[in-house]
């Protein structure tokens, strides 16, 4: 029924024709589309967020065994609002609560990866099927990841002195009424609207241009099935860009309308959102450069292979 009514708007009442049409109607359509989308579901994953205490699940990590920890602290990372740079503050949170750094790193693969705002775009753009092969595939690399890196000694190549906690974590779950829970979900859904909104805008307004003005063929021809390395070259292309998923899924949505297969466009994705150069950056005053290099190695592998098995399922 959008789709129609702004049509009908464009092409319509306003009058415009060709490209131009095109375009305007894409951004008009897929940026109200969005906002919508994110200000629904994010609110309803935040809300279900209010009974979880993030303090209470560092503390439930704590001294669990090393596959517990990995699978736990990967699923802690669908919950938790962080891109890649801002998950590495509670990354060392978890150093210092001595949780094993294989584990930790399952987190740090995990939060960027599986955050809700790309989990509500996909959902929206793409349906449940996508999404949850999409949340599987993640999870798996963030797990497979952790516990790589923590049978190589990653304990040894951390080289900030963090000190840990001589006692062991407490922490209470927070306790809250149905109104607190709903006003607190619809307070951080405003926050998180009000810092990606702009995003949002830039990337669709990318997205519509290259709907309106790209060929088709010049996009299939490049990162279509006749590329075998296009999911690498994706990649590659993703990890200098530092963006988050409302950002970059609108360019994922017109690049798969474009002829660019679902698994390359993904890899695309999870390349800009999980790995970035701010990131390596910043790991660089943390850990070494060996295990930076092999963090990046493991998870861009991860990523390339889940690119090449969505291409081949779907």
């Amino acid at each position: 029924m959008w789709y129609e009514l702004t049509k009908e708007f464009i092409y319509g009442f306003v009058g415009l024709e060709g490209k131009l049409a095109d375009a305007t109607h894409f951004f008009i359509y897929d940026t109200i589309k969005i906002w919508f989308l994110l200000l629904t579901i994010i609110f309803a994953v935040s809300f279900l967020r209010t009974w979880v205490n993030t303090e209470y699940v560092r503390a439930h990590l704590q001294g669990k065994s090393a596959l517990y920890g990995h699978v736990g602290a990967s699923l802690f990372g669908i919950i938790t609002p962080f891109c890649s740079c801002s998950a590495i503050p509670l990354f060392l949170g978890f150093i210092q609560a001595r949780i094993p750094a294989g584990v930790t790193f399952s987190y740090l693969i995990s939060a960027p990866m599986n955050n809700e705002i790309a989990i509500a775009m996909l959902f929206g753009l793409f349906g449940w099927k996508v999404t949850s092969i999409y949340i599987a595939f993640g999870l798996m690399v963030a797990i497979i990841g952790g516990y790589i890196i923590g049978k190589m000694g990653a304990e040894n190549e951390i080289l900030l002195d963090v000190k840990p906690m001589d006692t062991e974590l407490e922490a209470e779950l927070v306790k809250l009424t149905f109104k607190d829970r709903a006003k607190e979900a619809w307070d951080y859904t405003l926050d998180i609207f009000r810092k990606i909104y702009l995003y949002v805008l830039l990337g669709v307004g990318v997205g519509a241009w290259i709907h309106g003005y790209i060929p088709t063929d010049f996009i299939a021809r490049y990162t279509g099935e006749g590329n075998p390395f296009a999911v690498i070259i994706a990649v590659i292309m993703g990890i200098p860009m530092y963006s988050n998923a409302a950002g970059v899924m609108p360019l994922v949505e017109v690049l798969t309308s474009k002829g660019m297969l679902l698994g390359t466009a993904l890899s695309f994705m999870m390349a800009v959102t999980a790995l970035s150069l701010p990131e390596a950056l910043i790991l660089k005053k943390i850990i070494s450069l060996r295990l930076i290099g092999i963090f990046f190695a493991i998870v861009g592998s991860g990523i390339i292979a889940i690119g090449y098995l969505f291409n081949a399922i779907l």
